[in-house]
């Protein structure tokens, strides 16, 4: 998967709830500042996110599935409300990814205990 697709999977998710809250622009920096990305990708990113036609892609590989859908999981969480919207766009996700509901306990229970350890 390339990097500016990943860039918009986690603009799609911030904005699924139909906001952009503080802490989700913060992460979207942080990972923007990982990825090499300066600002115009980031509002590039945001454009699509508002886009009729933004949708989730998906990647084929499975470590980069655990990857996207451990940031997902983040951005989810970054405002500290997980919103039914996001909720089902997540799933939808990890449907479409063939990872059973064990799978994914499993890596949520990672990226929470990741994210309170740091």
């Amino acid at each position: 998967m390339d990097r500016i697709a990943y860039l918009k999977n986690l603009v799609v998710m911030a904005i699924a709830d139909g906001a952009l809250a503080e802490h989700e622009l913060s992460l979207l920096s942080q990972r923007c500042a990982e990825l090499g990305f300066e600002e115009q990708e980031l509002c590039a990113a945001v454009s699509y996110a508002l886009g009729d036609d933004a949708q989730l892609e998906l990647p084929t590989d499975a470590a980069e599935q655990e990857a996207v859908l451990s940031d997902l999981i983040r951005m989810m969480a970054a405002d500290g409300q997980m919103s039914e919207s996001e909720k089902r766009l997540f799933a939808l996700a990890a449907a479409r990814m063939d990872f059973s509901g064990e799978k994914l306990e499993r890596l949520i229970d990672r990226v929470v205990r990741t994210n309170h350890s740091a």
